[in-house]
């Protein structure tokens, strides 16, 4: 009898002490703070000839440079693309910004800071917001899917050149006019990693969902890209009240 009384004394103690000690069981909590982020981009822009003499609105296109490129020497980002172009004494119909990844990080992870770039450039310069195109290279492909699947509703046309990002999520952004570029023989990126975006993309519903793939070509498939008159063509003939 006594071993049985001293048996119930000890659960209640232990069954008071649990209910009183947090740590023995899960609790509910919820984060709510506001924080502040710094953005430090360099980037190039190019503004069109008859700009500064007229005033109407501009497309935007938004390019994404490769790896090699990264750091803080912005003379590097003309190595290749559209900004290479611009420095041979190339004219564009569009304003162009090409920013500068820094040395120890990739385009995907800095999303929120070309977002910030984009409302920058937006809020100084006249441009069409229908008419807002991102493409890059490589890891500049690569940063052209990710921003466009966390901005689906910004930009009216994406030319990713030999990208790759997880397709999971690709129908976000199926509405999206794109046209994808890859080389066949590349081996630092399989040319299978556009053909599962775009194939994704069809899967979704997508109805201008274009790809090119050069036969010949190994990692540099953005040269042809970028020297193709098409592009630009092909961008600037999209507008999201179209889409």
């Amino acid at each position: 009898m006594k071993i049985l009384l001293l048996i119930q004394i000890t659960l209640l103690i232990m069954s008071q002490s649990f209910s009183q000690d947090k740590s023995f069981r899960q609790q509910v909590e919820k984060l709510n703070k506001e924080i502040k982020v710094k953005v430090d981009l360099q980037y190039l822009i190019y503004l069109p000839k008859d700009y500064e003499t007229s005033d109407k609105q501009f497309p935007l296109v938004l390019f994404l440079h490769g790896a090699g490129e990264r750091g803080n020497d912005i003379e590097l980002v003309k190595r290749h693309g559209p900004p290479k172009l611009v420095e041979e004494g190339k004219e564009f119909p569009f304003i162009l910004v090409s920013p500068q990844c820094p040395s120890d990080t990739r385009w995907n992870y800095q999303t929120l800071s070309l977002i910030t770039l984009l409302d920058e450039i937006e809020s100084k310069y006249r441009i069409d917001k229908n008419k807002i195109f991102v493409t890059g290279l490589s890891m500049g492909g690569q940063g052209t899917w990710t921003l466009a699947l966390n901005q689906p509703n910004r930009f009216a046309a994406i030319a990713p050149v030999c990208g790759w990002t997880d397709s999971w999520e690709v129908c976000k952004i199926s509405k999206i006019p794109t046209w994808v570029f890859h080389g066949a023989k590349d081996v630092v990126v399989p040319v299978k990693e556009s053909e599962d975006m775009v194939n994704a993309l069809k899967q979704c519903g997508g109805k201008e969902i274009k790809l090119t793939i050069y036969p010949d070509a190994n990692h540099d498939s953005w040269t042809e890209t970028y020297n193709n008159e098409e592009l630009y063509k092909w961008l600037l003939s999209h507008s999201l009240n179209n889409n």
